[in-house]
Formats: structure tokens, sequence, C-alpha cells
């Protein structure tokens, strides 16, 4: 276990490893909370699903519109200054909610989010790729993935706490909405703080490619030359377009689509009181019950799987490990689309479990052997992150037209990419993987 945070040179990266967490944590939360906010809006402004999904939409655009700047700013003034730029923006953006629930307006909530989100690229573009140098090289998607587990701890506590709010009064009145905001500007202030007192070294991973050197000499190249790079930008963006559909209208799919619930778990902790409706003699579960199972359910389950797949990521290369997650997904929206009853929900819950690893791992596998450029090339992979703002779209035009089950056709067409690949990641690379790497062809 040191081994993984202790780098070629002997440095010992755990304590700078363990406050980056704190990072992933804070995103993950941002995160869920954006995702009980569709259905709030829908009530609220008598939006459809696809209008709904605006929401999506302005929180993916301030990632594209912010990810190359802030991957350009990153390599300038290093890890640290990227991370404090980033935080200062999301606190700006949390206190930005107090006057737009004055305006009452949809176009407030909107720049509040996108104002947020141009912020969280910052922590995204510099943090992703400076927990795969925070010791050995082998261990770069291992690394990744437990911090990401910190990111699946928040996911857990964003909707919880976003539901508190936004559902505390049936979903009727945004006067609370912008409580939590409020609670993440103050939170990000204390931990810019403490940033600023930290020691972060600077550490770029190895530059397997020769990209470092002069393209005078005939032997350095562009990231653009590298196909395993330009796969993952297409990989992330439909996996990112997957996950932002899937979570975004997971309210909406256990509302209109599940079957009738018992007595027993409409009274139960994981519903919890006014989490299911009594309509014609059975129990239905409603907004705020969805909100509690999408955490108690949905995201312990990607938490989960975030924490198992970071112990299968030290014995399986991670791109295999990708590839087959992928193709279980891709099994589980088509159990969906059938509209199976209660089969095709527990196929819900278990594509988070599978999702799980999607992001880290193919991050991992983007920038791989890529040297000082994994900074330019982290920024393009989180520029891909704007699927979560077309697709989800898409699924709630076909959500619209026909129903919520047959949306999910969407989210299945994207883990076809992914699967892809993963399958692939060596003939693209030339390397056999990530787990003891070894060459092949350079």
């Amino acid at each position: 276990m040191k081994k993984l945070f202790r780098t070629a040179d002997g440095l010992d990266c755990s304590f700078t490893f363990l406050l980056v967490c704190s990072l992933f944590l804070l995103w993950g939360f941002c995160n869920g909370m954006i995702d009980v906010m569709d259905k709030h809006f829908q009530d609220l402004l008598h939006l459809s699903k696809a209008q709904s999904a605006w929401v999506q939409f302005a929180h993916y655009l301030g990632y594209c519109v912010m990810s190359l700047p802030a991957g350009l700013l990153a390599r300038r003034i290093g890890y640290k200054r990227g991370i404090l730029t980033g935080l200062v923006i999301i606190a700006a953006g949390g206190i930005w909610f107090l006057p737009a629930t004055h305006i009452q307006a949809f176009w407030a909530f909107l720049l509040g989010v996108m104002v947020i989100s141009m912020g969280l690229t910052f922590l995204e573009t510099t943090a992703n790729p400076y927990t795969t140098v925070l010791g050995s090289k082998d261990g770069a998607a291992v690394r990744i993935n437990i911090a990401q587990s910190c990111n699946g701890i928040g996911w857990i506590l964003g909707p919880l706490v976003g539901g508190l709010f936004f559902y505390a009064k049936g979903g009727d009145s945004n006067a609370t909405l912008y409580i939590p905001y409020m609670g993440v500007a103050v939170a990000v202030v204390v931990l810019a703080v403490v940033f600023v007192f930290a020691p972060m070294p600077e550490l770029n991973t190895e530059d397997a490619y020769r990209l470092n050197e002069p393209m005078a000499s005939g032997d350095g190249s562009s990231i653009w030359s590298h196909p395993h790079f330009v796969f993952a930008v297409v990989a992330q963006f439909a996996y990112v377009a997957a996950q932002a559909g899937i979570f975004s209208f997971f309210i909406n799919y256990m509302v209109s689509e599940i079957p009738t619930i018992s007595a027993g778990f409409a009274h139960s902790w994981m519903v919890g009181d006014g989490g299911a409706t009594l309509r014609n003699g059975a129990y239905y579960v409603n907004e705020i019950g969805a909100t509690k199972l999408l955490s108690y359910i949905g995201f312990v389950l990607f938490l989960l799987g975030r924490f198992s797949g970071s112990a299968l990521l030290r014995k399986v290369e991670a791109h295999r490990v990708l590839g087959w997650y992928a193709l279980v997904n891709v099994a589980l929206m088509a159990v969906i689309f059938l509209k199976l009853g209660w089969f095709s929900a527990a196929a819900l819950f278990l594509s988070f479990f599978f999702m799980s690893i999607m992001f880290p791992t193919i991050f991992a596998l983007g920038i791989f052997g890529l040297g000082v450029q994994a900074k330019k090339a982290s920024s393009y992979i989180v520029m891909a992150i704007m699927g979560g703002a077309l697709l989800p779209k898409l699924m709630g035009w076909v959500g619209d037209r026909w129903d919520m089950s047959r949306g999910f056709i969407v989210p299945l067409g994207c883990f076809v990419v992914v699967a892809i690949y993963g399958f692939r990641w060596t003939r693209l690379s030339g390397f056999q993987g990530l787990k003891g790497v070894g060459v092949k062809g350079h």
C-alpha cells in the first residue's frame, strides 16, 4: 500500500493524496444536488422532461467552456494554484444562488449552476491527472478510482441534502434552494484556506511517448497523434452522456414506470415519511421517495462499485475491467428498455455499480504515457463531459415522445462506445495495460 503513494524517487504523497480526495467529495456533492433538480423544475415551472434537461445543459456547458482555459492555466500556474482558482469560482457560484432565489427565474438558477460547474472544471482538470502521479506508475488507475470513491460519497450526500430543500414543500417552492449552495460556498472557502498552506509537489506522468522532446528532433509528437487519447475523448463523451441521462431521469423513471410498492416498504426508512403516494388503494413512490432511493440504493451501489473496482484494478488490467463493465451496462439498459417491471428497476440500480469505475478509468487510460502533456490532454477529456449536456435532452425527448423506459435506448448506445474503447485500448495505445505496464510495439 505504501508503494501506491510513493513516487519513483521516494517521495511520500499520502497526505497530499488525502487532501486532493476532499475535492472529489466536493464535486460529487455538487453533482449529486444537480441530479435531483430536474423533477423539481418540471413541477415548479411546468416543464417537459426535455426542457428540464436545460439544467444538465447549463451544468455541462460550464465544463465545456472552461475546460481548455482551465487546462492552459493549470499548465502555467501548477496544480495548487489551479485548484485554488477553481475553489474561488465555486464559492462565487454558491453565493449567487441567494440573489437567484429572489429573482425567481429559471435562467438565474441555470447561471448559478453553470458558474459552479466552471469552478468544478478547474478541480477536475487539475485533480484527476494529479492523482495519477502521486505514487507508483502502475498504481495510477487504482489511485484515481480510490479518489473517485470519495466522489461517490459526495454523490450519496448530494441528493439527500438537495431533496431535503428542493422537495421540502412538495416541490412547489424554491424559497430554500439557496441554503445548500450557501453551505457549499462556506465549506469551499475553508477548504481553500487549507490548500493555501498545504504542501503540493509538482509532478508529471512518465513521458512514455516522448511528447516532451522538441518537435524539430523528429521524435516528439502531438497528443492527437495517439489513438488511445483521441478515443478516450470520444469514450468519455459517451460515458458522461449516459451517466447524466440515467442520474437526471432516475426520479422520473421511479415515479412513472415502477409498479406499486407494499405498505411496509412505503413506510420503511428507505422511502421515509412522505416518500410514497396512495392512489386507488395502492402505494407508489413519489419524488421524495425516489430521491431517497437514489441515495440509499443507487449511489451506495455506485460507491461500492468504486471501492471494489479499486481492488479489482490491482489484479486485472484497467481496460479489460472497463470493457466488461460497459458490456454489462449495455445488457442492463436493454432490460430497462423492455419494461419488465421490478426486473427493469433492479437493472437500473445495478447500472450504478457498473458505471462506477468508468469515468476515472477512461481518464487514466486516456492520459497514460503523455508526460507533462497529461495536463493538456486532461482538459480535452474534461471537455468531453459536454456529452452530459447534449444527449440527456435526446433522452428526455424520447421519454416525452414515448415513455421513460424507452429513453434508456440512448445510454445503451453510449455504453457500446465505452465497451469498444475498453476492449481495443491495447491496440490503440501499444501497451498491454495499466497493471504491470508492458510495451508492445514501442
